[in-house]
């Protein structure tokens, strides 16, 4: 692992000198590729540099343990005592950085938030899911586009597809795929009794073009007037546009914008980005088809979390976590569940990379 260590930071070192240099300061694209590979091991150095700090230390506390006596010496244990218990958790922290990189987690994502079973409930809650991740966005600086919204009658909604744009996204909400639970009094039930429906989320890697070659014969677009809620007329020209992936027999419509190319546009966005989504799946069920996770597939029709409002708690079933701040976690306070998640599974994948060596 300290071989590996010294190389990343050799390589490191490298990439800082040049960045300074003129010849890369006048090549913008180089400039911004060395500039991500920077930051990329920016973490897994200092972490590094921090480790032998520590050793070295200790090393010093050795020679003055073996050397002096009295005060001097009874300070230098202690010392010791506290920086050894670091080695363990600098040492797990390097592991964990040198796992190998998940290529999308720099990436924007397709959120994709559709209603399931409760009918007009559960369209109230896909709507109160979409706002809660839209505050998460907000709280890191992310901006949030809506791509596609369908609303049911009630003001709930049937399915809404956002871009959301910003550092390290997909990284970030990369879990959050999966079937929400919620267990409410609905604002329509009269005899107060608590209902449970179901919401989907997606998150998808945003596509970029050069990861899919996509032939032009391969689409076809239709163009039709579009209309919202109960017939009426959104507008009243041929703006909306369904596009069809002719090979896979993928339907994307896009209807909210009155110009007609952005509906396209942002009609071929989604598609290319559900396209590569399921390039991706396909690729990684190849590769784990002999092994299934112990906390469940990952499916997007696994039920991953409960929102219990009478008794204000969340619980995340892949985990086993429970919090029960669920006021603020709708209002997009979720950082201590990403959290937690990401330590799971990084614990998950250190587990793993021990057992491949045995």
């Amino acid at each position: 692992m300290f071989e590996k260590l010294d190389e990343v930071e050799s390589a490191f070192q490298d990439i800082e000198k040049r960045l300074t240099s003129p010849e890369t300061i006048s090549n913008q694209a180089l400039f911004q590729k060395l500039s991500k590979e920077h930051k990329n091991l920016s973490d897994l150095v200092a972490t590094y540099r921090e480790y032998r700090k520590v050793k070295s230390s200790i090393a010093s506390n050795e020679q003055i343990i073996g050397s002096e006596s009295g005060e001097l010496r009874e300070m230098a244990l202690d010392e010791n005592k506290s920086l050894t218990s670091e080695i363990p958790l600098l040492e797990q922290r390097l592991r964990v950085l040198l796992l190998p990189k998940d290529p999308n987690d720099d990436k924007n994502i397709l959120l994709e938030i559709r209603a399931g079973a409760g009918g007009d409930e559960a369209g109230i809650f896909a709507g109160d899911l979409y706002r809660m991740y839209s505050k998460y966005a907000e709280k890191r600086g992310w901006q949030v586009e809506v791509m596609s919204i369908s609303e049911n009658a009630v003001g709930g909604l049937k399915e809404v597809i956002g871009m959301i744009r910003g550092d390290r996204v997909y990284s970030y909400l990369k879990r959050e795929s999966g079937v929400h639970r919620v267990q409410r009094v609905p604002k329509t039930e009269t005899q107060g009794r608590i209902h449970t429906s179901t919401v989907t989320v997606a998150v998808l890697p945003e596509a970029e073009d050069v990861e899919l070659n996509i032939e032009p014969n391969e689409l076809r677009f239709d163009v039709f007037r579009s209309s919202g809620p109960g017939g009426q007329s959104v507008n009243t020209t041929d703006s909306a546009v369904r596009v069809t992936h002719i090979p896979s027999g993928m339907v994307v419509i896009c209807r909210d914008e009155k110009s007609q190319h952005k509906n396209k546009s942002k009609a071929l966005k989604i598609l290319k980005t559900r396209l590569l989504d399921l390039k991706q799946q396909e690729q990684s069920q190849k590769i784990a088809s002999d092994r299934l996770s112990q906390v469940g597939t990952g499916d997007r029709s696994e039920k991953i979390r409960t929102y219990n409002f009478p008794q204000g708690r969340i619980t995340d079933h892949r985990i086993g976590f429970t919090s029960h701040q669920l006021a603020t976690f709708m209002e997009g306070d979720i950082d201590e569940m990403v959290s937690k998640l990401t330590l799971f599974y990084e614990a998950e994948a250190l587990q793993s990379q021990t057992e491949a060596r045995r």
